[in-house]
């Protein structure tokens, strides 16, 4: 088992008093994913709900829809549903963070990250051939995420660093970052053209 590896940070004297340790979330997975969707850490909503993208403004849930429009999504209010119809589909989602400590929900105000354990989920999606960053923030770490999910004899898994569907991504029009995630899926296999 690899041990999470803590990134270089500021010392704690030099952290706001009301930084507070966060806890991620669990990742969703199965022996069907074939790309795993790798944000960062989970916002101030996610984590109030236990859900990954739970923030209403994040386009997540809303692009992956207009990705198979032919496979009604369930809505907000069945995550369990949500997330069965993502892992039909062959995706998975997680996080390069399990812990950190944080104001707020924006990647600019982690401190003291630590990264999840990568190796331990490969047993858990046998099938994996892509990795999809969600984001700057999460490719940072593409090299150990692909390092640590690699099989020994397998082909290499593919990283691809894809446009953050955060609500602070709004350089981004929805259409293109609808673009440029349709590519990564139709690479994967997962839509065709």
């Amino acid at each position: 088992m690899t041990v999470p590896q803590q990134l270089p940070s500021p010392s704690a004297a030099m952290l706001p008093a009301d930084y507070a340790r966060l806890q991620g979330l669990a990742p969703v997975v199965g022996a069907r994913t074939q790309l795993l969707v790798l944000g960062s850490f989970p916002g101030v909503a996610s984590l109030a709900r236990q859900q990954y993208y739970a923030h209403p403004q994040n386009q997540f849930w809303r692009l992956l829809q207009s990705l198979w429009p032919q496979h009604p999504q369930p809505g907000a209010q069945d995550y369990a549903g949500r997330c069965a119809w993502l892992l039909e589909r062959g995706l998975g989602v997680w996080d390069v963070y399990d812990s950190c400590e944080r104001q707020g929900s924006l990647d600019a105000a982690i401190r003291r990250p630590q990264v999840n354990d990568f190796a331990a989920l490969r047993a858990q999606c046998p099938q994996l051939r892509v990795l999809a960053h969600n984001g700057a923030e999460s490719f940072r770490h593409a090299d150990a995420a692909q390092a640590a999910l690699h099989l020994p004899g397998a082909a290499p898994l593919q990283a691809l660093k894809l446009p953050s569907t955060s609500p602070a991504n709004a350089g981004w029009s929805f259409e293109r970052k609808r673009a440029a995630w349709h590519e990564a899926m139709v690479a994967a296999g997962l839509v065709t053209t």
